[in-house]
C-alpha cells in the first residue's frame, strides 16, 4: 500500500497539530506581547514545522515514495523562520508581509501534497490546513496596517485551525495504520 509510510508516520502529523494549538492559544492570549516577541515566537514555529514536515518526508522517501512537495514545504518554513530571525526590528508592515507571503507558499504547497493523498488517509483534512493557510495569507496580505493585536488574533486563529486539521489528520491515519498493521 503507498500511503503505509504516511499512516506509520501519523504521529508527526500529530506533533505538527499540537505545536500548531500551542502557538495559537499564546497568540491568541497575550495579543499584548511585542512584535519582537512574536517575530521570535513566530521563527520558532516555523522552523519546528519545517523539521517536522521534512521529517514527514524524508521517512516516506525512505519507502521510495514522492514527498518532495513536503520538502520544500519545510524548507520554505525554515527559511521564513531564519528571515525572521536576521531581521527582528523590522517594521510591522514588512513582518505582515513576510507571514503572508509564508502562509500563501506553504499553504499552496501543502494543497498540491494534499492531492497525492488518498481520500481515506485523511486528504480533506490536509486540504483544510492547505486552505486556512492560503485565506490566511490573503488576509495579511489585504490588510498589512492592522495592528500587532489583530495580528496576533489572525496568527492564533489560523493557528488553531491547522492545528486541529493536522490533529484530525495524524488520529486518521493512525487508525489506517492500525487498520494496515492488523490486517
Amino acid at each position: 500500500m503507498p500511503m503505509a509510510v504516511l499512516a506509520r508516520n501519523w504521529w508527526v502529523f500529530v506533533m505538527r497539530g499540537l505545536l500548531a494549538l500551542l502557538f495559537g492559544l499564546i497568540a491568541i492570549l497575550a495579543p499584548g506581547a511585542t512584535m519582537l516577541s512574536l517575530v521570535l515566537l513566530f521563527a520558532a514555529y516555523a522552523f519546528a514545522d519545517g523539521i517536522f514536515a521534512i521529517a514527514s518526508a524524508v521517512r516516506a522517501a525512505r519507502a521510495h515514495e514522492r514527498w518532495g512537495l513536503l520538502v520544500l514545504e519545510g524548507v520554505v518554513n525554515m527559511l521564513a523562520a531564519l528571515a525572521a530571525l536576521a531581521w527582528p526590528g523590522l517594521t510591522v508592515l514588512v513582518f505582515v508581509t513576510l507571514l503572508g507571503v509564508w502562509a500563501l507558499i506553504s499553504g499552496g504547497l501543502l494543497l498540491a501534497a494534499s492531492f497525492k493523498v488518498e481520500h481515506d488517509h485523511g486528504r480533506w483534512w490536509m486540504l483544510l490546513g492547505a486552505l486556512a493557510s492560503i485565506v490566511y495569507g490573503g488576509l495579511l496580505l489585504l490588510a498589512p496596517v492592522l495592528g500587532a493585536l489583530v495580528l496576533a488574533w489572525w496568527l492564533g486563529a489560523y493557528a488553531l485551525v491547522f492545528g486541529i486539521a493536522m490533529l484530525v489528520l495524524g488520529f486518521h491515519l493512525r487508525a489506517r495504520f492500525r487498520g494496515v498493521a492488523l490486517a
